[in-house]
């Protein structure tokens, strides 16, 4: 029989009782080395973006019910600093907590600060992977071409996040990883609840999920049950 799902219980009673001017205690070091350590375990990061900021706490609670702990806050997000820290507020360690979207070190210290463990890019600039390892956070820059992934390996980058996945496909892992097999490689567009698994056997370390795990016409239906379900097929295609 499968276990039931777990219960988060919102810390002070409500959501709403979390008071903007919170800041988490900062990131440690061997706090970065285990946020790296349990992404690797988890291997896939659920890409939050919505337009909403109220649906952000009940799409978070109904993905990890489901099984996907590792959540990217999108700074396209309205209110992302404060949907961060709520989150982290309201599930602390019970979920991998990120930002993405980020286009500039700022922003990247400013996260950290409202409660991310890791940085996620479209692009990659060296300052941004700076900022997030001064902050003692993981980073995940973004690549489009082997010059980039290397060059942002080099540059310290945690995990490479390879984007947009869906232009390169699969065989493009097989071709870079051939050379450079030390890459730790994460493909976000085109990764859906069906191929995931796939994505992984191409050499990816990890994938990054984002409307294929958070059905939009679901999201505004207010079925989170829907979401849960996602997540559940997700995990398991990941074996």
């Amino acid at each position: 029989m499968r276990a039931a799902p777990p219960t988060f219980r919102l810390r002070n009673g409500s959501r709403s009782t979390l008071l903007r001017s919170l800041s988490p205690a900062p990131v440690s070091s061997s706090q970065r080395s285990a946020t790296v350590s349990r992404l690797l375990h988890l291997r896939a990061v659920a890409v939050v973006r919505l337009r909403d900021a109220e649906t952000v706490l009940p799409v978070v609670e109904a993905l990890a019910k489901g099984g996907v702990r590792a959540v990217e806050i999108t700074m396209t997000v309205p209110d992302a600093l404060g949907q961060i820290a709520r989150v982290r507020e309201t599930f602390g360690d019970d979920v991998l907590l990120g930002v993405g979207s980020v286009l500039d070190a700022d922003t990247a210290t400013r996260a950290v600060e409202a409660g991310a463990t890791y940085v996620v890019t479209p692009v990659f600039k060296p300052e941004i992977v700076a900022a997030a390892h001064a902050a003692n956070a993981a980073a995940m820059p973004g690549a489009f071409t082997p010059t980039e992934c290397i060059a942002a390996h080099d540059a310290g980058a945690d995990v490479v996040k390879v984007f947009p996945a869906d232009v390169l496909g699969m065989p493009f892992f097989k071709a870079v990883l051939a050379p450079m097999p030390h890459l730790r490689l994460m493909p976000t567009g085109g990764v859906t609840l069906d191929n995931a698994g796939d994505w992984l056997r191409a050499g990816a370390v990890a994938v990054g999920v984002g409307n294929a795990l958070l059905d939009p016409a679901a999201v505004a239906a207010r079925r989170f049950d829907v979401l849960t379900e996602n997540a559940r097929r997700l995990v398991n295609n990941l074996g």
